[in-house]
């Protein structure tokens, strides 16, 4: 691309030099002609008149004085009623080629002057040359801008290239960098976003793989708890089938959660909200973890309102609780009660257990990637809070001692548009 340039900006020189220098060039010879052939009319006149003063006051003409008067001219006097009377002053040029003015006076007196036509060729040489090396001058300065220039279009396109090749190879780290150009500066700008785009779809990808993991970790312990009672009641042909059947749920919420995953990678979860009965969510939840509590020595009941709906998605609901309970029995302590209440704007699920609570210093960023109070992951929480917000509904910490989460959900709407709320007995 830089010879391409060069090349292209030398022949637009060189058009541009032609075009404007051989006319200079004519014009510059013709005017230095005519300016010498004017001042040789010009002597020519002055001259006559010298001549014809002279003849009226008869005084002879004096040579000398008259070739100190006119150097480097060759002149001729005669008279027109004597005219093999004439007077020469100076010599004629030795290359025989003169430029010649003629003037005469009413009494019959002609001078003719003359000079060497080399010497105003010289001159018109001297000048055309000047405008040669003008030229050549102005020829070395387009080459110099064109350099310049293609230095500072090719380097940027350079490290443009090197950025778009870091992209590709994986490195989404924005450049930054400008060049002044504002075609190349926007080009930049583009690969900057793109860039920007490039390193949050890894950032992604990687946290997906780390929830994915932590998310999968709660069914999977489920479900191999019920294996295991599966395995410990096999001389019990009704606890088999029932433990069974639980595995089978466990295997279905398992599908279920990586379903929710792969929708909350893809931002398409929200779209997907539906009245759901809290009521069926939470008993599937106590339901599963009853036996966990129990054999660590520790309850865990339903109370509050019952029959409400809330808009949400059931496997994004029960992975919610489902991370609520884990951490109320990791890091919790006594009975744990999930309570449900409702109200023109919300239904609450609140999540308390008995155990000394949340730490001052973690309480503000409980809800942060990778904090954690007791050795954890540091993930349960987060994803939480992501998957409530994902399902139009948001979790918050209500109380530090003893901890106490609340979910906050839409209530499911009527026909009429209205929150529709069905509470029962507690």
């Amino acid at each position: 691309m830089r010879r391409r340039l060069l090349s292209s900006t030398l022949v637009v020189a060189v058009i541009a030099v032609l075009l404007l220098g051989v006319p200079l060039g004519v014009v510059v010879s013709r005017l230095i002609m005519d300016e010498a052939a004017q001042e040789l009319g010009a002597e020519a006149k002055r001259l006559v008149g010298e001549v014809e003063y002279a003849r009226v006051q008869e005084t002879p003409l004096d040579p000398q004085q008259l070739q100190q008067k006119y150097p480097s001219r060759f002149i001729e006097i005669w008279e027109r009623d004597t005219p093999l009377r004439m007077t020469a002053v100076g010599h004629p040029p030795p290359s025989g080629q003169l430029m010649t003015e003629d003037a005469q006076t009413n009494t019959g007196v002609y001078v003719r002057i003359s000079r060497d036509r080399e010497q105003v060729e010289q001159d018109v040489r001297a000048r055309l040359l000047l405008i040669v090396a003008l030229a050549g001058a102005a020829l070395a300065v387009a080459v110099s801008l064109s350099v310049v220039q293609s230095r500072r279009l090719t380097l940027p396109l350079q490290d443009l290239a090197k950025i778009a090749e870091r992209l590709g190879s994986g490195d989404a780290r924005p450049s930054k960098h400008r060049y002044g150009i504002p075609e190349l500066d926007r080009v930049a700008q583009v690969l900057d976003r793109s860039a920007a785009r490039i390193s949050d779809l890894l950032t992604r990808e990687r946290e997906f793989a780390t929830d994915a993991s932590h998310q999968l970790r709660t069914p999977l312990t489920g479900l191999t708890m019920r294996l295991e009672e599966i395995v410990a009641a096999s001389d019990q042909p009704e606890v088999v089938r029932e433990e069974g059947e639980a595995a089978i749920v466990q295997a279905e919420r398992l599908t279920a959660v990586i379903d929710e995953l792969l929708a909350a990678a893809r931002r398409q979860r929200h779209a997907q909200a539906e009245p759901v009965a809290v009521d069926e969510v939470l008993v599937q939840q106590i339901t599963e973890w009853e036996p966990v509590f129990r054999d660590t020595g520790r309850t865990l009941h339903l109370e509050g309102s019952r029959g409400l709906k809330a808009m949400a998605t059931t496997g994004g609901f029960g992975q919610v609780v489902a991370s609520l309970l884990e951490n109320s029995l990791r890091h919790g302590g006594g009975t744990v009660a999930v309570t449900t209440t409702s109200s023109d704007n919300y239904v609450v699920v609140e999540v308390a257990d008995e155990g000394p609570g949340i730490a001052d210093e973690i309480a503000p960023k409980i809800f942060e990637r990778n904090v954690s109070g007791a050795g954890g992951t540091g993930l349960g929480l987060t994803l939480a809070r992501a998957l409530a917000a994902a399902d139009g509904g948001r979790l918050e910490l209500v109380r530090r001692r003893p901890a106490t989460f609340a979910i906050f959900l839409r209530p499911a709407e009527d026909g009429n548009g209205r929150g529709r709320v069905v509470s029962g007995p507690a």
